[in-house]
């Protein structure tokens, strides 16, 4: 249990050299070791002071979603539950520029390295069925299965 500011600033900070966390993350991990104490106080000198950044952490969230192979309604989703607003979600995502129609190929040649047959609508689903919980809409998953079955 933290008894000062100081010690949840500290424990912010160890938190915080580890990987970056979305302010609502911060404070969920840090109440559950704090009762009394005004955290709110705490993340705004850590914001003010440049060590807790929700821009940051939602570009290097994107980043390393894009690299796992999840598409753009999987990232926004899981960012959004991350106390992201929508506002800076878009931004990010404009200035990264991600081709999301060739992440969804890539990550479909990596999973099917077999040609779909042309009447095998079992297996198609079930492709369809994998990209989309990936997050990848239904025009990117079909133009990800149209471009590597043509090959």
């Amino acid at each position: 249990m933290f008894k000062t500011e100081q010690e949840a600033k500290s424990a912010a900070l160890y938190l915080l050299s580890r990987r970056e966390y979305s302010r609502k993350e911060l404070t969920e991990k840090l109440a559950k070791k704090s009762e009394s104490i005004g955290l709110d106080n705490v993340l705004n000198e850590l914001v003010q002071s440049g060590y807790q950044s929700d821009r940051r952490f939602t570009e290097s969230f994107i980043r390393m979603r894009i690299g796992q192979g999840h598409g753009l309604i999987r990232i926004r989703f899981d960012l959004q539950r991350k106390g992201i607003q929508s506002e800076m979600i878009e931004q990010v995502l404009e200035s990264m520029e991600p081709d999301w129609f060739e992440l969804a190929q890539e990550l479909y040649r990596r999973k099917y390295r077999t040609a779909l047959a042309a009447n095998d609508y079992k297996d198609k689903a079930k492709r369809i069925r994998y990209m989309s919980q990936r997050g990848f809409s239904m025009d990117q998953c079909l133009y990800a299965m149209a471009e590597n079955d043509q090959n």
